[in-house]
């Protein structure tokens, strides 16, 4: 896999275990329970050894024959990645398995326990000059000064050069008894046997206990002057990095090959395919276009560069509450780093005030998107069930002065995973009226328009009192958008009555939201939509449906709207990799572009912008027959056919028809009654005890109370 997706030249690193007769094995632990099922072949084979001290036991590989191990299989070794394929009977490979059998353009063989090994009178060295002799070895890196220093005579660093590995800094190098931290200040000691330096990322770039970045240090370029070669490890797409990165893994990569200051001479990832594009298709896109470095993958290459003109603007860029995966949504500050990432069309959700201010919030609900749950407002909880079928406390239920005085929350979608958004700003920013949002938009050149969205106008204008289509199309024509302009205004609504109202009385671009999973449409459904809409909104799984988190193929909903001459806009488009399907690889990039190339859609929706409008200048699109491994799109199914046994098939999403789309007109508004609740709402003040504070009712207190505790728990 690691050689069908990535960039020319791969280094394929292999750990080497020796076994009882000293064959070399790439496994990454010395017990083999750690990643294949020997713990099932043999079950009372463990033991417990000492190793640099520390006393471990498992299934060792100095215990087992390598004919022993014939019937022993691979095993996913991290518990926090997925275990589909552990019954697909993947062999243990020995180092000359890996290099003749799959021929990769270089190898890289880490020795972590050479002495551990010694001690059982195996020994590395003269394992790995039999290797050096059998096979071509590229690399060899060790964290144990005397093993690298007893080969550095015997290999030319034309052909095989020697790196120190460098561990934890508290870590203690057995041969010198001195921290790795220490030996850092001693790279002219280095520099007498080894050729370059692998050392954890953190020692480049730091973090602190927040998980956020701290200023580089100057490691790279201090080996660099000493004449070493440096290498970055511990890459990995599943695993939390710096909140700086927003969760997008060439980002961070682009960060240790293309910061301005210095470049590492590789790194070293379990995914392949990121910085496979972040050398190739990502790095130096504002410069010359050239990149150095090389990468490997439990894998290692040299760039290989391709030189184009960047692709024109497809596709459409357009935000989801503005930049909300790494600000609270609909914020200033969301709006701000959205248009600063270069989005093109800039969305407010409207929902309204009790005392009719358009403002924009993703849900009508302000427990989803504020404080209000640990607010004096906390009283007005109350359920809607036209709205939710939860508790909830609506917009119309507090003015606007209101709502100012409450803090905006971050939202946080992949929390049971613990993956949080930029904690540090989780209640920052202040929310806009839909007229201060238009005023931003339109001061924003880079901007190509906005996107308007509207729900719950029905109930809104039957129980409310309040119009909020009447509402949006006055701001919109207060801003200037009913006359001719350069920016577009767009209309979204997953309800035919509010785009048809609104079509009667203006010529705004109106786009329909199919807000179910569908896997086809009638093609009487497709014409009822075009009657009153130019575009479509879908969900991805309507695009490419998943089963257990895999794709299982792609429907032909996209061209049959299109053929219409509908546009289609997909959503949501996320970085943490829980919202993709496990065929991406965990890349957003990947994702993006199997979307764009394969399905042709118009536009992507997503919180994280800078992502969607990096990938749309990378260097990499639109080269046909020259297209890179690793910018193609995936092929829907590849991954799932491999997983035995087969997850069970799951029911077909429904078709969509015409009943799903025609509703009846949007009802009149009916003015509330006089007694401060509308016809189905709570009253908008708080009460108030006879000295003057407001009361919270004790049960609500309590369960709010305990919805903060969970917010302001460790993230890590």
């Amino acid at each position: 896999m690691a050689l069908n997706i990535s960039i020319d030249n791969l280094i394929i690193w292999c750990d080497v275990q020796l076994t009882s007769d000293g064959a070399g094995i790439c496994l990454p632990d010395l017990r083999l329970d750690n990643s294949t099922n020997v713990g099932v072949v043999f079950k009372n084979k463990q033991k417990k050894y000492l190793v640099n001290g520390v006393p471990m036991e498992g299934w060792f590989s100095v215990d087992f024959s390598l004919s022993e191990l014939a019937n022993v299989t691979l095993i996913q070794g991290v518990l926090s990645r997925i275990n589909r394929f552990d019954e697909s009977q993947l062999q243990i490979l020995t180092v000359e398995d890996v290099s003749q059998k799959y021929q990769p353009p270089g190898l890289w063989l880490n020795i972590q326990h050479d002495a551990f090994f010694s001690q059982h009178n195996l020994s590395m060295r003269k394992f790995v000059d039999y290797a050096s002799r059998k096979v071509k070895v590229d690399y060899i890196s060790s964290p144990e000064v005397n093993f690298l220093r007893s080969i550095s005579t015997q290999f030319k660093p034309r052909k095989t050069k020697i790196v120190f590995r460098f561990l934890g800094r508290d870590d203690i190098e057995p041969s010198t008894n001195q921290t790795y931290g220490l030996l850092l200040k001693k790279l002219t000691f280095i520099k007498s046997f080894a050729s370059g330096i692998l050392v954890p990322k953190s020692y480049i770039w730091p973090v602190d206990g927040s998980l956020y970045l701290q200023p580089h240090t100057s490691v790279a370029l201090d080996a660099h002057k000493e004449g070493l070669e440096v290498f970055a490890s511990d890459f990995a797409n599943d695993v939390p990095f710096a909140y700086n990165f927003s969760y997008d893994p060439v980002a961070e990569c682009l960060s240790f090959i293309d910061n301005g200051n210095f470049s590492v001479d590789g790194v070293l990832s379990d995914f392949p395919v990121t910085p496979s594009l972040a050398i190739d298709c990502f790095s130096h896109l504002d410069g010359d276009g050239s990149a150095d470095g090389i990468y490997f993958q439990h894998c290692n290459k040299v760039p290989h560069i391709l030189f184009s003109v960047l692709a024109s603007a497809k596709p459409l860029v357009i935000s989801r509450e503005g930049a909300s995966g790494d600000y609270p949504g609909c914020t200033d500050l969301a709006y701000a780093k959205a248009i600063s990432d270069g989005v093109d069309i800039l969305d407010c959700p409207v929902q309204m005030t009790k005392d009719g201010i358009p403002f924009c919030l993703a849900s009508i609900n302000l427990m989803d998107g504020m404080t209000v749950a640990q607010s004096l407002f906390s009283n007005l909880t109350t359920i809607i069930p036209e709205l939710q079928a939860d508790n909830g406390i609506f917009s119309f239920s507090l003015t606007w002065s209101q709502i100012q005085s409450l803090k905006p929350a971050i939202s946080n979608p992949e929390m049971e995973y613990s993956l949080f958004r930029n904690p540090k700003f989780r209640y920052s920013g202040k929310l806009l009226t839909l007229s201060e949002f238009l005023a931003l938009a339109n001061n924003a050149t880079s901007v190509s328009g906005v996107l308007i969205g509207i729900e719950n106008a029905s109930y809104l204008a039957e129980k409310q009192g309040l119009s909020v289509t009447d509402a949006v199309l006055d701001a919109l024509s207060r801003a200037g958008y009913s006359n001719e302009t350069d920016k577009r205004a767009m209309i979204l609504s997953s309800n035919s009555s509010v785009l048809k109202n609104i079509k009667r009385r203006s010529n705004y671009e109106l786009v329909y939201e199919v807000d179910e999973n569908i896997r086809d449409a009638q093609n009487s459904a497709v014409m009822d939509i075009k009657e009153f809409a130019h575009s479509v909104v879908m969900n991805k799984d309507s695009i490419f449906p998943r089963n257990a988190a895999y794709l299982t193929g792609a429907t032909d909903v996209v061209p049959k709207l299109q053929a219409s001459n509908l546009s289609v806009y997909v959503q949501l488009f996320s970085n943490e990799i829980q919202s993709q399907a496990w065929d991406f690889f965990s890349d957003p990039y990947l994702e993006i572009n199997t979307f764009v190339e394969r399905a042709q859609v118009n536009g992507v929706i997503t919180d994280f912008p800078a992502t969607a409008t990096r990938y749309r200048r990378n260097r990499c699109l639109r080269l046909g027959d020259k297209t890179p491994p690793y910018m193609n799109p995936v092929e829907p199914g590849s991954l799932l056919q491999y997983i035995y046994p087969q997850p069970p098939a799951e029911a077909p999403n429904p078709v969509l028809t015409d009943s799903d789309v025609i509703e009846p007109p949007l009802p009149s508004v009916v003015k509330p009654s006089t007694n401060g609740t509308g016809n189905n709402g709570p009253a908008a003040a708080a009460p108030t005890s006879p000295n003057g504070q407001h009361k919270v009712v004790l049960h609500i207190f309590l369960s709010t109370l305990a919805i903060l505790l969970s917010t302001l728990q460790p993230l890590l």
